[in-house]
């Protein structure tokens, strides 16, 4: 009870804040939206580093953007070990952008969206040394919202990094985390504009909190609290921690969150291509053209991987369109973890957040394609350990399209499903505000709308045990009495046994609830929204593809064809760092990923290149160019390569030297890959004097 009062008070005082938040670091306000033109209630702040941890100002800035999805900010930068933690360990600059409780009278997430462009603006100003543009980290429903804004302002952005993400909400697999089916089961998002309406033109972000707690009814109602009874004298201040940020629900305005569900969870309108700016605009994520990482978990039950992954599969026929546009994809699967643990758990932030965040120059340079970022434990055994930081040595594997189908999704028939509930919401929403939105919007408020928000029930779990009343003021004092005299059961009390065993039990009956109805939940969407007379009712063609491929516009395909007769009329053009890029790229394919070590010894070849440095940007376009000359005619690009080195064998056997250094870094040089390297050895006119005679001898051996 003492734990519950504590929590209230904490409730209060975090709210009573004027910009609340749970950033476990200091910070210094760069910029304010509520100044703009179209002002917003976002803010940009620099992260101001603790004691010990040195910042490079040559390495690019992070920024980190947390969810407005019914909390406040700052879970990005809970912990220690948090992304904003790791990125600033590994010498980054980090900035955050958050926000107030009350979003400013009009805004839109369009508004948002430039809000944040502008404010990325401002970061990439304040580096001009930095040898990259900035890395976004977008968590949960900001990774859309980065997306969104990466299309549209491509030119601002760095890797952009998205956790937890829901981008094709439509996606799933039968008999797992059906929260997708919500929409239809309610009749589309009238509900929400009803609620909306009783909100004064506001809707309460505590209503989203309170659907995230219903998936998880055993941990909502029992394991949550009783973790802290069973463990009082040792749990309390993690607790409070969390539920700190947990109770700190913020508003929306009605425009907001009825484009979010219709836009997103209902209409699936994002990966699509079908959202469109208020300046006509199409909102197409194939303009993206910076690395996007993908981070997602098997134990999400919010985002699953397809929710997270879909969006790839609704854009693309293949990889090698994936290529076409120059988007370099990198994304990875936990097993477990759960969607809070993907951008809050100290473990996650240890492994993939750190690893990506010591990596993210280099995977700023990998070529264009599809990969899966998989992680090694070091060992003894592990070849050049040095190259790779931490305990974990990071490897891009490439993937193709057919590696996401494996994970599970929809049928065409499930996507006429989704297509009918769309339809279904279109129809509901019409008629809520052509016949009962008047009347409902005449009889709230402002007072009604106040006081429906503070008897949310969510609210007043925190409210009641937080007040001043003489009953909590006694608990408060029991308490302190009996800490003083705690004598706590030993482990083998069996009265303690048979309280862990009904605890069990009613663990147990709470999910079998669960399970139960979310069966019913999954059978009952897919019985009505697959109903042949109300697909045709609402006009779904049982003939044709619900959720076709968005087709390659006519100024892109043009653009496409323009560079590609470009590329082959100058795959003879270059020199001796045109010819190494190329020769690399020829033999690493071969091994179909890039390992960490390869890329940090690619890396510090490039560092000691103090004739004519490149930068990250110039590097990348090299690569680039070179793996597009490849693709696009590879005999031909290897041909050229004698006529466009330098005479001087010196020059030749140094750069092939590096080829071989960079290849060894990940480990022994075999097989495929070794015979390529042969061949680049005599393209280089190196024969019998290549720096590698033994490794010749060896494959003549074998």
């Amino acid at each position: 009870m003492d734990v519950l009062r504590r929590r209230g008070e904490q409730y209060r005082e975090h709210l009573a804040e004027t910009v609340p938040h749970v950033l476990n670091y200091e910070v210094e306000l760069i910029a304010d939206g509520r100044s703009l033109k179209r002002p917003v209630n976002y803010g940009l702040v620099r992260v101001k580093p603790p004691a010990g941890v040195e910042i490079d100002a040559a390495r690019r800035p992070f920024v980190v953007i947390d969810p407005r999805a019914g909390h406040g900010p700052g879970i990005g930068g809970f912990k220690a070990d948090s992304e904003i933690g790791v990125a600033m360990k590994a010498g980054h600059p980090c900035y955050f952008i958050g926000f107030t409780p009350e979003p400013m009278p009009g805004q839109t997430i369009e508004d948002i969206a430039r809000a944040e462009g502008t404010f990325i603006e401002k970061v990439i100003a304040l580096h001009p040394e930095a040898d990259g543009k900035p890395c976004v980290i977008g968590n949960c429903q900001a990774g859309w919202a980065v997306m969104i804004l990466a299309s549209l302002q491509p030119e601002l952005f760095g890797p952009v990094i998205i956790a937890g993400a829901p981008l094709s909400y439509w996606a799933g697999v039968r008999g797992k985390f059906p929260m997708r089916y919500s929409g239809g089961l309610l009749g589309g998002s009238w509900l929400t504009a009803l609620t909306s309406d009783l909100g004064g033109g506001k809707f309460d972000g505590a209503w989203l909190v309170q659907n995230f707690e219903n998936m998880n009814p055993s941990n909502t109602l029992w394991t949550k609290q009783y973790n802290v009874y069973s463990k009082v004298d040792t749990e309390a201040d993690r607790y409070l921690e969390f539920e700190r940020w947990w109770g700190g629900h913020v508003n929306l305005n009605a425009e907001e969150i009825q484009f979010i569900v219709d836009e997103l969870f209902v209409g699936n309108n994002l990966a699509a291509g079908r959202i469109k700016t208020s300046d006509g605009e199409v909102v197409d994520l194939r303009k993206i053209r910076s690395p996007i990482v993908v981070f997602c978990s098997k134990g999400d039950n919010i985002t699953p991987p397809q929710q997270a992954l879909g969006w790839i599969l609704d854009l693309y026929k293949s990889t090698d369109e994936i290529r076409y546009y120059g988007q370099t994809i990198v994304y990875t699967v936990h097993e477990t973890v759960g969607h809070l643990g993907i951008f809050v758990s100290g473990g996650i932030a240890k492994k993939e957040h750190a690893e990506f965040s010591s990596n993210i120059d280099l995977i700023d340079v990998l070529p264009p394609g599809l990969y899966e970022a998989t992680f090694l434990a070091k060992a003894e055994d592990t070849a050049n350990p040095d190259l790779a930081q931490g305990k974990w040595i990071m490897r891009c594997e490439q993937r193709t399209l057919d590696d996401l189908h494996a994970l599970g999704g929809n049928s065409p028939e499930d996507e006429r499903r989704f297509a009918t509930a769309k339809k279904v919401s279109e129809i509901n929403l019409a008629n809520y505000r052509t016949f009962v939105q008047p009347w409902v919007r005449a009889m709230t408020t402002p007072q009604m709308a106040d006081w429906m928000r503070k008897l949310h029930p969510l609210r007043l779990s925190y409210e009641i045990f937080g007040g001043e009343g003489p009953l909590m003021k006694g608990v408060a004092k029991e308490a302190e009495t009996i800490r003083e005299h705690r004598k706590p059961a030993a482990t083998g009390n069996p009265f303690l046994k048979a309280q862990e065993a009904m605890s069990e039990g009613i663990v147990n009956a709470l999910d079998k609830w669960r399970d139960t109805q979310e069966a019913m939940s999954e059978s009952m969407f897919l019985a009505l929204y697959g109903s042949p007379v109300l697909q045709a009712a609402v006009g779904i063609d049982p003939n044709a593809d619900p959720s076709p491929h968005p087709e390659m516009s006519a100024e892109h395909r043009k653009a496409l064809d323009g560079r590609i007769a470009e590329l082959k009329a100058r795959i003879s053009s270059g020199g001796l760092r045109e010819c190494g890029i190329r020769a690399l790229l020829y033999v690493g394919m071969a091994r179909g990923m890039v390992d960490e070590r390869s890329l940090e010894a690619l890396r510090r070849m490039r560092k000691e290149d103090t004739e004519s440095p490149l930068t990250v940007a110039e590097f990348k376009m090299l690569v680039r160019e070179q793996f597009f000359m490849l693709l696009l005619d590879q005999e031909a690009a290897l041909a050229a390569i004698p006529a466009m080195l330098p005479q001087d064998m010196g020059a030749r056997r140094a750069v092939f030297t590096a080829i071989r250094e960079v290849l060894s870094a990940a480990g022994e040089i075999s097989g495929e890959t070794r015979d390529r390297l042969m061949r680049v050895a005599d393209l280089f006119g190196l024969g019998k004097d290549a720096p590698e005679s033994s490794f010749r001898a060896q494959a003549k051996a074998s």
